[in-house]
């Protein structure tokens, strides 16, 4: 059982330490295009792996796809990372050239696998990478709404003083500034949100959460990795042991939430094929009105792409 994953960067080179440490894979195969880049991260990962017991072979390489072959799911980090005053927005035309050329050059030695796609912005990229494939969206997934929900769960934690092992959350939409909080559906260990927080302190606590990646990336001064690979890993371990687990992920909606050919941040079961169902959660007039504008946010955005003849490459 084979992973890759695209882009040996801060979060690709993370996702391959945490995933090789679950020991639950025989070959984790690291590829980037700068030379010698993967095959150092993947030496240093390699040398740690004794220390854990962990038996995964990590095995780093230099733009070589053929080295790819018949991985069961590819991990596309790749792309240029946001910098301080950048938005997710800014990094689109760039990326979506090198999303489509990524996609193209996995599937073809991998013509089977499942994709998850976390580079930003993340929906538009999950969509770029969903139409130079032209397979089943069910197979291609955007790493999003698990990262919105941690850091949410991470906030709200700091603010009630309490574990955020014991929240429950649901945050639908884009990843970014028009993500959509389920007020409704937040609880503290089976106890509505509403019985510790009023919702407008709630939204505090969510504004925080949209700006939680900005925050990263103005101390740092590049984006975050290790959540995003925690999440990463999270949604790998849910489709290679077939667990129907439900987890928030940027998918292609077909009529869901009355929206159409548009990727968004939605609760659905992951298995071994992929997406196996999206859940359709029953929105109130205000949550459903939040949702269509992060839609039209990120259809807006796909727009930007033909404008600047990204198009014309799919």
């Amino acid at each position: 059982m084979k992973v890759t994953i695209i882009g040996a960067g801060n979060v690709g080179a993370s996702c391959a330490s945490l995933l090789s440490q679950k020991n639950i894979v025989e070959e984790v195969v690291l590829l980037d295009v700068r030379k010698k880049f993967s095959e150092g991260k993947s030496l240093d990962i390699s040398q740690m792996l004794s220390i854990i017991e962990s038996n995964t072979h990590v095995l780093g390489i230099t733009n070589d796809y053929s080295k790819t072959k018949n991985s069961e799911i590819i991990i596309i980090t790749c792309g240029i990372p946001r910098t301080p005053g950048m938005s997710r927005d800014d990094l689109m035309n760039t990326n979506a050239k090198i999303i489509h050329s990524v996609t193209k050059q996995s599937l073809f030695f991998s013509p089977k696998a499942k994709f998850i796609i976390v580079s930003n912005p993340l929906d538009v990229m999950a969509y770029v990478s969903y139409i130079t494939s032209k397979i089943d969206s069910s197979r291609i997934i955007g790493m999003a709404g698990i990262l919105d929900s941690v850091r949410y769960r991470y906030f709200l934690s700091k603010e009630l003083n309490c574990s955020p092992h014991d929240i429950q959350s649901m945050l639908l939409g884009g990843h970014g500034d028009t993500m959509v909080p389920l007020y409704r559906y937040t609880s503290i260990s089976g106890i509505p949100i509403s019985e510790f927080l009023s919702k407008d302190k709630n939204q505090v606590i969510i504004e925080k959460t949209k700006k939680g990646g900005e925050e990263i990336v103005n101390l740092l001064g590049t984006s975050a990795w290790m959540a995003p690979s925690a999440s990463i890993v999270q949604m790998v371990e849910a489709l290679l042991k077939n667990s129907k687990k439900i987890l928030l992920c940027s998918v292609f909606l077909k009529g869901e939430y009355d929206l159409k050919n548009v990727y968004l941040g939605v609760p659905v079961i992951l298995g071994k094929s992929g997406v196996e169902k999206i859940i359709e959660l029953k929105l109130n007039k205000e949550e459903k009105n939040l949702l269509t504008n992060s839609a039209n946010h990120i259809k807006n955005m796909m727009k930007k792409l033909k404008l600047n003849d990204i198009n014309s490459i799919i």
